[in-house]
């Protein structure tokens, strides 16, 4: 079972990571940012449709804040949604802004309209955690998944990743004997090795979503990862590995009642294989990527220390034991993918 240390330590953008946001257009300039957010007078709870309190809170700004706050909001979706152009704000309302107060980052979720067709979209605001940048610059190179996401000064801003919750989807959906199992159980096996060898930790079931994607036969699935607080964070291996998660256990059993070990081991390496393809393919910005991660601070150095002698150990590779921080570890995580293709464990 993985467990985690202790509360998430916050690191800030540091001028390496915004130079390299600024090279690769991540960086824009807003009227608003987190901490105006923060002026709100009220706040109460949201719950959902079933009357269950959802940890989220719905917040309610004074008459004199809310109006220049509702038009700037517009004007951020207009820039991860549509490159800034303006127009499409025409038809777009503020519909809620709600706070949840237990995440480490205290998040903030905008809920906006359009009124032609009542279609709603949300995005997010939050402090600007350079483990979190990290994560979400990684996720958009290296997994199958694209996502916007921009900096403001200390400001992050993403787009809603879609998706039924983990947690939710175990609950209400995964005994649905409509369910195809091998290739939810195909999918995790996939998961798990992308949060590995990119190093994102702590993917319990409430850290991630699953998307249902209809096939002309069958449905697909997809997991794809919500909270990147923990990439390159935690100084243990097995907390890199959603497999061992408690929360995670009803998809564990799946994949031990569908797979056998040489199966999951051709899973293993058909993604391995494919983040050697993206890497490939991103060389370059990537490099920048790590080049910014190997210069910057983004984890305790005892966490460091111990993360690389597991991954020394678990690959049998001394390289790893040469990283003075997690950028270098990283790095030499992504290089096994390339010099040593033919290395695939299971876990």
């Amino acid at each position: 079972m993985a467990l985690i240390s202790k509360k998430k330590v916050p690191y800030s953008v540091s001028p390496v990571l915004r130079k390299y946001l600024s090279k690769y257009q991540r960086i824009t300039r807003v009227n608003i940012e987190y901490e105006d957010l923060l002026r709100y007078e009220n706040a109460f709870p949201l719950y959902d449709k079933d009357g269950e309190d959802t940890l989220w809170e719905t917040v309610i700004f004074s008459q004199s804040d809310m109006k220049s706050i509702h038009h700037n909001l517009k004007k951020i979706y207009a820039v991860i949604k549509a490159d800034g152009d303006t127009s499409v704000m025409e038809h777009l309302v503020i519909d809620r802004v709600d706070i949840c107060q237990y995440g480490n980052t205290k998040p903030f979720r905008v809920r906006i309209v359009n009124e032609i067709n009542d279609n709603f979209d949300y995005f997010y605001i939050k402090h600007a955690d350079a483990s979190r940048v990290y994560g979400l610059e990684l996720e958009d190179l290296l997994s199958p998944n694209r996502i916007s996401f921009v900096v403001h000064n200390n400001t992050l801003i993403e787009e809603h990743i879609i998706g039924i919750p983990g947690d939710q989807f175990i609950k209400q959906n995964l005994a649905d004997p409509s369910i195809n199992q091998t290739r939810l159980a195909k999918e995790f096996i996939k998961f798990n090795e992308r949060c590995f060898v990119r190093l994102l930790g702590d993917m319990h079931s409430s850290n991630f979503v699953v998307n249902m994607i209809p096939d002309f036969e069958e449905v697909s699935y997809r997991l794809r990862a919500i909270d990147f607080d923990q990439q390159s964070y935690e100084g243990r291996k097995n907390v890199y590995l959603p497999q061992y998660f408690k929360q995670n256990n009803p998809l564990i059993d799946i994949g031990l009642k569908n797979m056998t070990p040489k199966t999951a081991r051709q899973y293993q390496k058909e993604e391995r294989s494919m983040i050697a393809n993206r890497l490939r393919i991103s060389r370059h910005r990537i490099m920048d990527l790590l080049r910014a991660m190997t210069h910057d601070k983004i984890a305790p150095e005892n966490y460091v220390k111990s993360l690389r002698q597991e991954l020394a150990d678990y690959y049998e590779e001394p390289k790893f034991m040469n990283c003075s921080n997690m950028g270098e570890i990283l790095k030499v995580s992504l290089w096994m993918l390339i010099k040593k293709p033919n290395l695939y464990y299971l876990h």
